[in-house]
Formats: structure tokens, C-alpha cells, sequence
């Protein structure tokens, strides 16, 4: 169990990021794992079986301890893997040398010993990993993990940080002030000076959380909403649902189980962005769907309305 203390002003204290080093750090343990989660099976069977190197000795199956040097504070929502290794790089060797101690046969790695060249030889594996193994789905990844941050930041001004807290994870429980993480095998010691939270939606946590507590603000990486459609082809049409909104507004509705873009949808359907746009205009006025900006592109996502048409209307 890990205790992260909150001020009573949690709200001001809660920042919401995405990271890519946090992604990369969750799919190794998938890939590292025996027995994958049905959720990444159709992911892990085309990545496995991952890298070899000092990247893999580094992060070991779940259950195990990765050095916490290996996620820095995110900055923000804009998630970019060169910024987040150049945070990486510039980690001091004290830290390196004092997380490598916690892990077995840490001291025993040349990144112990020279902490300087071995975190340029670590930063380039990690930019070789995600070139092949997440780049090619991040677009998908990264609209998944912004469509949760808009949800759950929402909640947070309406409802307040109990809220969101109490309803991130079966794991996690917010009880007089303090979060409890609830980790049989984590070692990551308390928090008890109420020093914020940068809270990190993953699509690789699931179906865990993973904490970071030794970098001065804790981070909690938590499962996104939706990640068991991430991977998933398209959905057979609910033949109520085709009869009511016809059969290209009825697709979209069923290919937006995570947030699209218009040229997205059209590879999904077979229709041309330009019969996209027209039925997504519709289905905008409708109040089914909703549109927002993520970087340079601009996301559809359902709206409550549409997923309760979708619940009705049945497989």
C-alpha cells in the first residue's frame, strides 16, 4: 500500500499529463509478461518479443521494480518523446545510481558505474523502441489518452477531487485526505507532505495502476477509459441502430468508441471525408457526437446521448 498525502486544496494540487515515456515503460511489462492481458494480445503479437539491451534489463514484468529515474515529471498534455528524453538525459547520477541500487543486479550495470554515457545508450534504445513498437498506433494511443484527461478534468471542476480519485481504479482510494494505492509488490515509500499529484492516463497500466514517488511530485499512471476498443476492428452494425440514423451516421456512432478523426473514420468505413464530414455535422446537431482539437487534429468522440442510443440498440 503506498500513501500520497493531499492538501485540502487536492484540486489545485492534481495536474493531469500524457507521457510517451510512460507508455513505454507500461508495454515493455506487457511484453516482458508470461501471460499478456486479452486487452494488448492483438498489440503484443505483433511487437513481441521486445528489445533486448539495457532498455530491457531496466523494466522487468509486473510485479517487478523499475527505476523511477526512467518516467521524469511529465510537462503537460502535448506529449513529445524527445522532450521527455532530453529530461531524461539530464537526470543527476545520484538519482540514477540510488534508484539502480533498489532493482536486483542494478549496481552491477554499466549505467551504475557511467551514468553519463549510459543514459545517451538508453535514450537511443528507447527512441528505437518506439519508432517500431508504438509510434505506428500512436495517433489512435494519443486520442484515446486526451479524450480521458478532457473527461476526468471535467469531473474534477464539476465534482471535485474525491471524485475523480475514488473512481480512477478499484486500487485506488482517497480516505481523509490521503490516496491510497493499493500495490501487493510495490516498494515506493509514502508521501506524507501533501506535495501535489501529476495524475497519467495509460493504455499499457491496464488493468493496474503504477506509481512514481521518489521525484518530488508523485505520479499515479492509471488505465484509460476505452482501452478495450483501442485494438479492436469494426464492430458489426446494430441493424436497429442502421434503420434509425442510417447505415453511414449508425458506422460512425460505432467506429467512435475511441476519438477519430475525420480521415481516420474514413479509412475505418469506406466513406470519403467528405460523406465523414456531412453525416458527423448531422450527428453534431443531433448531440450524439462532439469534436475537439488535439494538436492538429480534430477529434470526434461520442457523447453520453450516444452511447446510451448505442446500449439500446443492442449487438
Amino acid at each position: 500500500m503506498v500513501a500520497i498525502a493531499l492538501p485540502p486544496d487536492a484540486a489545485t494540487r492534481i495536474r493531469f499529463a500524457v507521457s510517451c515515456l510512460w507508455e513505454v515503460l507500461a508495454s515493455l511489462r506487457v511484453l516482458h509478461d508470461p501471460g499478456v492481458p486479452s486487452v494488448h494480445r492483438k498489440w503484443a503479437r505483433k511487437k513481441r518479443p521486445g528489445p533486448d539491451g539495457l532498455l530491457a534489463r531496466l523494466v522487468p514484468p509486473t510485479g517487478g521494480y523499475a527505476p523511477d529515474f526512467l518516467t521524469p515529471p511529465p510537462a503537460g498534455l502535448t506529449a513529445d518523446l524527445a522532450t521527455e528524453l532530453s529530461a531524461l538525459r539530464r537526470t543527476d547520477p545520484s538519482i540514477i545510481r540510488a534508484h539502480l541500487a533498489l532493482m536486483p543486479g542494478g549496481t552491477d550495470l554499466e549505467l551504475f558505474r557511467n551514468p553519463a554515457s549510459g543514459l545517451d545508450r538508453l535514450a537511443d534504445e528507447i527512441a528505437g523502441y518506439w519508432t517500431t513498437a508504438i509510434a505506428p498506433d500512436w495517433p489512435r494511443m494519443h486520442a484515446l489518452l486526451d479524450a480521458d484527461v478532457r473527461r476526468r478534468a471535467h469531473h474534477l471542476a464539476t465534482d471535485g477531487a474525491a471524485e475523480v480519485l475514488n473512481n480512477l481504479h478499484d486500487h485506488v482510494r482517497w480516505v481523509d485526505g490521503t490516496l491510497l494505492v493499493d500495490q501487493r509488490h510495490c516498494t515506493a515509500p509514502d508521501v506524507p507532505d501533501g506535495t501535489g499529484l501529476v495524475l497519467v492516463p495509460s493504455v499499457f497500466a491496464w488493468p493496474s495502476v503504477l506509481t512514481v514517488s521518489s521525484w518530488g511530485t508523485p505520479q499515479l499512471a492509471y488505465p484509460a477509459a476505452g482501452v478495450a476498443t483501442l485494438w479492436e476492428e469494426s464492430s458489426r452494425l446494430p441493424d436497429a441502430l442502421g434503420a434509425l440514423l442510417g447505415a453511414g451516421r449508425a458506422r460512425i456512432l460505432v467506429e467512435l468508441g475511441s476519438p477519430l478523426s475525420t480521415t481516420e473514420l474514413s479509412h475505418r468505413t469506406g466513406i470519403t471525408p467528405g460523406g465523414i464530414s456531412q453525416h458527423l455535422q448531422i450527428l453534431r446537431a443531433a448531440g450524439l457526437i462532439t469534436t475537439h482539437r488535439a494538436g492538429r487534429s480534430l477529434l470526434n468522440s461520442r457523447t453520453p446521448a450516444a452511447e446510451t442510443l448505442l446500449t439500446a440498440a443492442g449487438p
